[in-house]
């Protein structure tokens, strides 16, 4: 079932009923898919090595710098759909293609992702699964080899040793699985059968400044708990603002 793709065509199909699109689905003048703004002003900007350099500046609709390596600090690209790889979304081969999957527990999820992958050249596609799911899935294609082959280990998970975490990547994980516990808690959930990539991709938030609780099946888990003020406003300056489609009290601010 066909929700929002390129095709041949290059356009996208509109969703479809099952998923009527939140009044905040449309999108505002000057925003970009995914929720990234246009609006550009102008003093400083970052350079490649993290430096400010003199020149025009970045900054969001709030009027603040961009973080740099934020969701907003770059144009999407198919490396960021390693920030899905991190949470619970899965890689699997055929031939010289690969194809990506993920679940998700709500119908916001599905609006969000299929934009996000369309917006990198993928055609996504989606099926309702038990208990109230949806399955998001692209076709397979050889543009996610690379992806497919830095991750898997025959056909085990694994970050690849270099795995770090950007603004684009925390972006996608937070969209396919991310939760909020109030009053200052977020979940970020993980595949229940990636035992092997929690140890890393725990090591490359905390390089990312959101060191984080790894809780277990038992504990309301596979998933890191984000924890305080500092570090949620730190998570929040990193993904960008919350998409149209999401529910205002699903993102963090």
């Amino acid at each position: 079932m066909s929700l929002s793709g390129l095709g041949d065509t290059g356009k996208a199909e509109p969703a479809p009923a099952l998923f009527p699109a939140p009044e905040s689905d449309t999108p505002t003048p000057g925003r970009r898919r995914g929720g990234a703004s246009q609006n550009r002003s102008s003093q400083n900007r970052p350079s490649q090595d993290g430096s400010v350099q003199n020149g025009p500046t970045q900054t969001d609709d709030a009027g603040r710098q961009l973080v740099f390596f934020g969701a907003d600090a770059a144009e999407p690209t198919v490396a960021d759909l390693a920030g899905l790889l991190a949470g619970p979304g899965e890689v699997v081969r055929m031939g010289g293609t690969a194809r990506l999957s993920v679940q998700v527990d709500a119908a916001w999820r599905v609006h969000v992702l299929v934009a996000e992958l369309a917006s990198r050249g993928l055609a996504a596609s989606w099926e309702p699964t038990e208990g109230a799911r949806h399955a998001v899935r692209t076709s397979y294609t050889r543009v996610l080899k690379p992806l497919a082959a830095a991750w898997l280990h025959g056909t085990t998970k694994r970050p690849p040793a270099a795995f770090h975490l950007t603004g684009r990547r925390l972006r996608l994980w937070l969209a396919a699985a991310g939760t909020p516990e109030p009053p200052d808690c977020f979940l970020l959930r993980l595949g229940a059968d990636d035992q092997e990539c929690w140890e890393s991709i725990g090591v490359a938030l905390a390089s990312a400044g959101l060191a984080g609780t790894l809780l277990g099946p038992g504990e309301g888990g596979p998933a890191f708990r984000i924890t305080g003020r500092r570090r949620l406003a730190r998570l929040a300056e990193l993904v960008g603002g919350p998409p149209t489609a999401a529910p205002t009290d699903a993102w963090p601010t």
